[in-house]
């Protein structure tokens, strides 16, 4: 009896085999399917960022360039503390000028402290006036 037994289970577990392998032939050809259509979408995404770089490289973010002129203004330790003398001015005038205390001024000229780029536009305007403007402006400002 057990021979009888043991033929019909491996005929049972044969059958079953070659069931499954039927089965799974045609989900092993979709997953390759998938695969090569994945592959090619990974292919074609590469292609695409190295295109989006290439094109960027030449152009300037339209949102840097309006900021630009704000926030790109190159400050020098050496320069505002020159332009200072070249006017005359002590630190709390130069100070009253620009919108900032005296303090401040001192120590952006030794370099302790870098001013915020609301202080670097103000000490970008400041810059660009002479002795006779700086003298008038700091005469209305001590008048007001």
């Amino acid at each position: 009896m057990t021979n009888i037994a043991s033929l019909l289970k491996s005929e049972i577990i044969r059958l079953a085999r070659k069931e499954v392998r039927a089965e799974i032939q045609s989900l092993k050809k979709g997953l390759a399917g998938h695969r090569s259509e994945i592959g090619a979408l990974k292919k074609e995404v590469r292609s695409l960022q190295n295109q989006l770089k290439r094109a960027s490289k030449g152009a300037k973010p339209p949102a840097a360039e309006g900021a630009r002129d704000e926030t790109q203004v190159r400050f020098s330790t050496a320069g505002m503390k020159a332009h200072r003398k070249k006017l005359k001015l002590s630190a709390k005038d130069y100070g009253l000028l620009i919108g900032a205390s005296m303090l401040s001024v001192y120590k952006w000229e030794d370099g302790k402290v870098k001013p915020r780029t609301s202080a670097l536009a103000r000490i970008a305007r400041v810059r660009t006036i002479g002795k006779r403007e700086a003298d008038r402006r700091l005469a209305e400002l001590k008048g007001a």
